[in-house]
């Protein structure tokens, strides 16, 4: 009876470590935007996400990236962000800062010391690898926060008819949460 006591104190002692290493979702999420397409990142809380944000506030980011590893997309972010880092087995979806000045987007999965930034919401994994353009090269990604506050004016002159065109003007043939135009109408 002693020894099943102790085991039951060390599984929960166990629980509450594996708990408080698991990073805390803020309710603030950015977009990716990479070839027209965009996709929403659900962020993190730490201080890494928080200067982010503070910085996509004054003006999105568009950086390069590049294939590496056969894994993921990697590339200078143009700014330093803090660093928290800690051992991490990636999967992916995952957004991470590497060297405090580096945003690697994950389509595989790696072991290494790195911040959390957050984690794409996409679907399948074909969806997520298509968005990345995966293994085929340097992309232009462009970061910016979700959401938006007014819209004045909507240029869909370029847009096929049948496509919905999300109010920062990026068309998708699968809407996700959020207003759309199709075919000049507001789509929740």
């Amino acid at each position: 009876m002693t020894v099943l006591t102790l085991f039951c104190i060390g599984c929960t002692e166990d629980n509450e470590t594996v708990a408080q290493n698991i990073p805390e979702t803020s309710n603030t999420k950015m977009n990716i935007t990479i070839n027209g397409k965009t996709m929403t990142v659900a962020l993190v809380d730490n201080s890494a996400t928080k200067k982010l944000v503070e910085l996509l506030k004054d003006s999105p980011i568009t950086y390069q990236a590049e294939d590496y590893g056969g894994f993921e997309k990697v590339g200078f972010l143009g700014h330093s962000l803090p660093t928290s880092n800690s051992q991490i087995t990636t999967e992916a979806g995952d957004v991470i800062l590497y060297s405090g000045n580096q945003i690697v987007l994950f389509y595989g999965s790696n072991s290494w010391s790195y911040t959390r930034l957050g984690r794409i919401e996409y679907s399948t994994m074909d969806e997520l690898k298509d968005f990345l353009q995966a293994g085929k090269g340097d992309v232009t990604v462009k970061l910016s926060l979700a959401g938006t506050t007014s819209v004045k004016t909507a240029n869909l002159a370029h847009h096929e008819q049948d496509e919905y065109v999300s109010l920062s003007g990026v068309p998708t043939n699968h809407p996700r949460k959020g207003v759309y135009i199709k075919n000049g109408k507001k789509y929740l």
